[in-house]
């Protein structure tokens, strides 16, 4: 089970009016008898629409096979024994909504878990986050296919120490033959950062018949053309789009028109990552980071407008990614933008480290001639949107933020209270040690809302605070830990004053709460008791 305290399931109901009923399951006890109080608590939608359940999330799942409009699995950790039975759960076109927390997985440090998880070898580079969603999205597409159901990626974002998902299932026969075209193996070169990535499949069209064979190969040369090295291999990987551009548009605008910065302290934020993702290529998998090809060849890295104009005036198309500030995602293949790494080089000069052993890999990529004449005159074609309209893509956390930490262990987000609030940060680790962000609740919450989900069950997902799994904080004792996705925790984080729910909920103070005093933190304890016993399970 993963609903915990059962907060998230209140905000459903009470801030996503086209649901009709929404089912919170969770396998612990406590953690159900938690939901009861708050829904009590909360009283008008919350109490109407919610159903509350004790058991095995999967097995619930299984039980009612394309029976939810919406299904959102949020887990301390990897998602991956929930994702067989959520495609099954999800309607006909419904929506399926994952978070991941094991980036540590997933970005390549511990491979073998990765694999194990979900069958996918991670490579650990530059672009290790936009990976992670890659790697999500492959397990769920081969999990969709064993029944003959396609995804549609809407939203996939790498937030913080997290990815968040939010995907389209269909049922289609036809489209699962594509599936395989829609997986790609990555081929890393292991002297530099050039990457090519090679489809599991293909197809073909031949007298009007289509066809579906095996990918061609190899994607590569038997050694790396520019450094000589060999490769590491990794994937399958999700190789399509990892956004629909269009539903992001509407999203953004959505959310623009609603007024977001009076609802949502972390609005800056959202807005942010929803204007980065509009802007990135669909179709260029995975990205360079600007400063670690630069690092390569030991020269002072170029301004990013310059470097991308390089690559416009070369003939091919570039933007960022909402991944990474220093991202270069483009469709140049790995050649061309080496060649406008050696251009650089030839103008600014090259070190004297990075030619001493001729034997290098540094050395060997800068002995080769570049193809072409890079220039650097900056395009506006090439230029963030973000010098245009001031709105910034990335937006630093406040000190001190992040989830609490899981369950069963001390709390270490806060500077110790014997240190006063100048205590030192290393003590408890409340900014490196976290693994996800806030302030998710509110665009989760509106893509649900933006994808149709209409008068249909809907599963309460987890991590009800939307962070600290199986567990909240409430009032005196909760501050803007709790969820700054709400503009009325501050509020609720001075003085620990008591409000009724109607209040609460109408001007954005977290749901879920209805007298905001020290005495709810109680709910914590409560609301997280099963936390172990889920993750056993």
């Amino acid at each position: 089970g993963l609903a915990a305290s059962g907060l998230r399931s209140i905000r459903y109901a009470m801030e996503v009016t086209e649901l009709g009923r929404i089912d919170a399951n969770d396998l612990d006890p406590d953690a159900a008898t938690a939901m009861a109080r708050n829904i009590a608590l909360n009283g008008g939608a919350a109490a109407e629409k919610i159903r509350i359940s004790q058991g095995d999330a999967r097995l619930v799942m299984m039980q009612n096979p394309g029976g939810y409009d919406v299904v959102d699995l949020d887990p301390y950790g990897t998602p991956a024994m929930f994702l067989d039975s959520a495609v099954q759960a999800v309607s006909d076109g419904g929506l399926l909504m994952v978070t991941a927390t094991d980036m540590a997985n997933l970005c390549g440090n511990n491979s073998t878990a990765c694999w194990s998880n979900y069958g996918i070898y991670p490579v650990h580079r530059s672009y290790c986050h936009e990976m992670a969603l890659r790697i999500v999205l492959a397990c769920i597409e081969t999990h969709a296919a064993r029944y003959k159901r396609r995804i549609v990626p809407l939203l996939s974002l790498s937030v913080d120490f997290y990815v968040r998902l939010f995907i389209r299932v269909y049922t289609s026969p036809n489209d699962v033959k594509d599936s395989p075209s829609r997986l790609a193996y990555l081929w890393q070169s292991s002297g530099c950062d050039s990457f090519w990535l090679q489809p599991v499949g293909q197809k073909r069209t031949h007298n009007g018949q289509v066809k579906h064979m095996p990918g061609s190969g190899p994607a590569v040369e038997p050694r790396c053309p520019d450094t000589g090295s060999g490769y590491i291999m990794g994937g399958p990987i999700w190789a399509g789009p990892i956004h629909d551009v269009e539903f992001a548009k509407e999203l953004l605008a959505d959310f623009e028109s609603a007024g977001a910065e009076q609802r949502y302290a972390q609005a800056v934020k959202i807005r942010g990552y929803l204007l980065n993702v509009v802007s990135e290529l669909p179709d260029a998998p995975l990205y360079y980071n600007l400063h670690d090809i630069c690092k390569m060849v030991r020269v002072t890295p170029p301004k990013s407008d310059q470097f991308r104009s390089a690559l416009v005036h070369a003939g091919y198309r570039v933007s960022g990614s909402h991944c990474c500030p220093l991202a270069i995602k483009t469709d140049a293949p790995p050649g061309v933008v080496w060649d406008v790494v050696r251009c650089w080089v030839r103008r600014t000069g090259a070190s004297a480290a990075a030619l001493k052993d001729p034997e290098s890999y540094c050395a060997k990529m800068l002995a080769k001639e570049p193809s072409l004449e890079a220039d650097f005159s900056i395009t506006s074609a090439a230029m963030s949107r973000a010098k245009d309209d001031k709105a910034p893509r990335f937006v630093i956390n406040p000190a001190y933020w992040g989830p609490k930490a899981r369950h069963g262990r001390p709390d270490q987000t806060r500077p110790n209270p014997d240190e006063g609030e100048g205590g030192d940060p290393r003590v408890g680790g409340g900014r490196n040690k976290d693994k996800r962000g806030r302030g998710r609740e509110g665009a989760g919450a509106a893509a649900a809302a933006a994808g149709g989900a209409q008068g249909a069950p809907a599963t309460g997902g987890s991590g009800e605070a939307g962070n600290g799994e199986g567990k909240e904080e409430v009032g005196a004792q909760a501050g803007t830990a709790m969820d700054v996705g709400q503009a009325g925790a501050e509020e609720a984080a001075a003085g620990g004053k008591k409000r009724p729910a109607e209040e609460a909920a109408a001007d954005g103070a977290v749901a879920g709460v209805a007298e905001v005093t020290e005495a709810g933190a109680e709910v914590e304890a409560e609301g997280g008791q099963g936390e172990a016993k889920r993750q056993k399970a």
